[in-house]
């Protein structure tokens, strides 16, 4: 950071203090609450990065945290927009879906339980609505409809379960539930990955999700290091990071790959005869042979 402060920073003081200064005192008010008092007074207040390096790397965190969540609100909104546009399924694994939705209601609940901060775990939230609306188009593009009403019931009666009735889950079971939220977060990605492997191409799959991801799971890596000493969500962190990271090679490896459809196998229609040529009939005039006009002696001797 020193090279920073001494090359950027410092020349720029004599222009950002005046900003800083004029700032309202709810936007002073907000960065207190984000990284502290302390941290406020070094780094906004001092313009100064070198002072304290864990208040640098505190609010590098935060802005990546804020940054995700951010972004998680239109992360697949580009998947939901291909899904409705094509009024196809192709390329995209609802298994994948619903176990990232299982695992994004299960870690959002553990979150919130435990009071982590909102911007180490916010996106988990935007994300599984969105998972949502794109299971339930999936299913409904299959002609699944009757399955897609059945997901939306189980889901609805997740979060009630996790989230609004404590009761049910204690916070014991809560925390053998965010250890297998890992596993079905790194077990969501195989579908994907192996539906893209059968048919040979991406499909309908949005690159965009796929590299937001890929970027989204880097970031929490450091963030949760930085902010939340918790280990199983970090080991989750970085296992999805390794599938997020296949995946996007494969969308490199397939890109504008067009996907592969059963082709049919046409049956040859037998070659048509040709019509058989109708011998020619002689037409008879229906009259008989004329016979000559003279008239032949009679041989014939009187008696």
């Amino acid at each position: 950071m020193e090279p920073i402060q001494k090359t950027l920073v410092n020349p720029l003081q004599p222009y950002l203090r005046p900003i800083v200064e004029s700032l309202p005192e709810p936007v002073h008010d907000a960065v207190v609450s984000l990284i502290g008092s302390p941290c406020h007074n070094t780094l906004l207040v001092d313009l100064d990065l070198t002072k304290d390096p864990a208040c640098t790397s505190l609010a590098i965190s935060k802005a990546l945290g804020i940054a995700i969540v951010g972004a998680s609100a239109i992360v697949k909104v580009p998947q939901i927009l291909k899904l409705i546009g094509s009024r196809s399924s192709a390329g995209v694994s609802f298994v994948s879906y619903a176990l990232e939705t299982a695992s994004l209601l299960i870690s959002l609940s553990y979150n919130v339980r435990n009071q982590f901060p909102f911007s180490t775990y916010g996106e988990t939230a935007l994300i599984a609505v969105q998972d949502v609306m794109v299971g339930v188009l999936v299913l409904t593009f299959a002609d699944r409809r009757t399955a897609a009403a059945a997901f939306i019931a189980v889901v609805a009666a997740s979060v009630y379960a996790l989230l609004f009735d404590q009761s049910l889950v204690d916070a014991h079971t809560m925390a053998y539930l965010q250890a297998g939220a890992g596993a079905l977060g790194v077990a969501s990605k195989l579908p994907q990955i192996y539906t893209i492997w059968r048919e040979g191409s991406t499909g309908q799959l949005s690159a965009f999700a796929v590299f937001n991801y890929l970027a989204g799971s880097l970031s929490r890596i450091f963030t949760t290091l930085q902010e939340v000493d918790d280990k199983l969500i970090l080991y989750g962190f970085i296992a999805g990071f390794s599938l997020n990271l296949v995946m996007a090679a494969q969308m490199l490896y397939y890109w504008n790959t067009p996907t592969k459809t059963k082709t049919k196998t046409k049956t040859k229609k037998p070659a048509s005869k040709q019509a058989e040529k109708k011998a020619p009939v002689a037409k008879s005039s229906g009259a008989s042979p004329k016979s000559g006009s003279g008239k032949s002696p009679t041989t014939r001797r009187r008696g």
